[in-house]
């Protein structure tokens, strides 16, 4: 089992900037993939972005590419989500997880990652 312990999120402009961590524990080296979704009220999970655990390879979602970075540091089981030039679009509860299961579904669906974190609220507004 892995246990996924978000920081970060708060209230923020629009154009404003969020950093969002992610502290894994447990059995980490099972972890072949990790990072973040989202929920906005009356909407379904989506994916936001992912990267490969062991070759640092990432994904995300198009509506938060040259916004958004994620990165990870192996040593310390965490990852992180800089979110700039946040829109109000993107207030959302944002969720860590993680896959352990296997390789694929690099993005999702959610069903696919077996470990969440609580969920931190993001909110962009004036």
């Amino acid at each position: 089992q892995v246990y996924l312990v978000e920081s970060g999120g708060g209230l923020v402009q629009p154009g404003g900037s969020l950093r969002l961590s992610c502290a894994a524990s447990g059995r980490t080296s099972k972890i072949f993939t990790m990072g973040w979704f989202r929920q906005a009220p009356g909407k379904e999970r989506e994916f936001v972005s992912t990267i490969r655990w062991m070759t640092g390879v990432t994904y995300y979602t198009e509506s938060v590419k040259g916004r958004f970075s994620i990165s990870r540091d192996n040593a310390k089981n965490t990852v992180d989500l800089q979110m700039n030039d946040l829109k109000p679009e993107d207030t959302a509860v944002y969720y860590c997880a993680a896959r352990t299961s296997g390789s694929y579904y690099f993005t999702g669906p959610p069903e696919k990652f077996d470990s969440w974190g609580q969920g931190t609220q993001v909110t962009v507004s004036s």
